[in-house]
């Protein structure tokens, strides 16, 4: 079965023009089907901040109120994708830019208010990849952004993780699936100021007690939970790390397993 790898990503990576070309430009010589997904959530908030727009973020989720959807989508479906796409077309890598409503891709639900009212935030309910397997088997790299819709004409703030995790298990079935999380860490750490303290593996069995000992935090739980969401429907690997393991998976990291 031929290997899909998905790319999310983020940080340092996005907001560091040097260190996101030098990425592409990798990323491009990659060989073999793959889908860049991306986030870009300090430059949306930098852009809100000069728009005297205010920012709202509670338990590490951006509220998203209609002015805080129209920044999102102008910097992170606008700005941010278009660069990419347009920075992979110089390196020779064919690409197209994608929301979750581009070919109905991705069709979510505004999140239902509990304690919090998250506004215009969207939870995954359905992946359709047909358009997507069009591009792939024509040799198009799909870059994602962290937009999706609701198929009723509204445009939803969604977690690019989880993005990158759904769109990995709805191709879990016809490839063998590597999903990867790039960010500035060499992986989870056991202790946020020692870099080297990278974690190689997190099982099932083992990641319950890695939160009790409060080794791994709120602002890391999400990713972990989309990747062993991930593991748990089909998809083959899951890596966290510098984006530098995606060429060379010798690099340390933290790999996601299920036992």
């Amino acid at each position: 079965m031929e290997t899909l790898k998905v790319i999310k990503i983020g940080g340092n990576i996005i907001d560091i023009e040097k260190e996101m070309y030098a990425f592409l430009e990798k990323f491009a010589r990659l060989k073999g089907p793959k889908i860049l997904v991306h986030g870009g959530g300090k430059l949306a908030t930098s852009l809100a901040k000069k728009m005297n727009i205010k920012v709202q973020i509670k338990e590490g989720r951006r509220i998203t109120d209609t002015a805080t959807l129209d920044i999102i989508t102008m910097t992170y479906a606008g700005k941010i994708n278009k660069n990419i796409v347009a920075q992979l077309q110089a390196y020779q890598c064919n690409a197209i830019g994608f929301s979750g409503a581009d070919g109905n891709t991705i069709v979510s639900v505004k999140r239902p208010i509990k304690e919090i009212d998250y506004g215009f935030v969207g939870d995954i309910k359905k992946v359709h990849p047909e358009t997507l397997s069009l591009l792939i088997n024509n040799n198009i790299t799909p870059v994602f952004c962290a937009i999706t819709h609701d198929a009723q004409g509204q445009l939803l703030n969604t977690n690019a993780d989880t993005i990158a995790s759904a769109l990995a298990i709805a191709f879990s079935k016809n490839y063998q699936v590597e999903l990867y999380y790039c960010f500035e860490k060499k992986g989870v750490l056991t202790s946020i100021d020692d870099e080297q303290s990278v974690i190689k593996n997190i099982t099932t069995q083992n990641y319950k007690s890695l939160i009790d000992q409060g080794i791994i935090t709120h602002g890391m739980i999400p990713k972990l939970d989309n990747s062993f969401y991930a593991i748990k429907n089909l998809v083959s690997q899951v890596h966290i790390g510098l984006p530098d393991m995606v060429f060379d998976t010798t690099i340390p990291h933290t790999l996601i397993q299920d036992s």
